[in-house]
């Protein structure tokens, strides 16, 4: 599965994954946004891992806020952004029978 969202300010944040028994397995979140510190992305696909395919944007949202660290600084997007990418990708899941 593969979903982009593009934010207000025009940075793309991409999420690809597979879904395994209703799980996003394989998590990898790329885009033209910062992250500081950038040691701090696997954080996200870690938090995004073993995700219900049925979450919403809310408790994706929730996991990638609560993974990244006090003084992390996602500029360009944000765990919000990084959410709405997990969803498109799902939806494109949901519409080939999955879930």
């Amino acid at each position: 599965m593969r979903g982009e969202f593009k934010t207000p300010g025009g940075k793309l944040v991409v999420a690809e994954f597979d879904v395994v028994a209703g799980r996003l397995i394989g998590v990898r979140i790329t885009g033209d946004f910062v992250l500081d510190p950038a040691d701090a992305l696997p954080l996200i696909a870690e938090a995004l891992e073993g995700a219900a395919a049925d979450a919403t944007a809310f408790e994706l949202e929730a996991r990638v806020f609560t993974a990244l660290p006090p003084d992390a600084e996602l500029l360009g997007a944000s765990p919000r952004a990084v959410a709405e990418a997990v969803i498109r990708g799902l939806i494109g899941y949901e519409l080939g029978g999955g879930v």
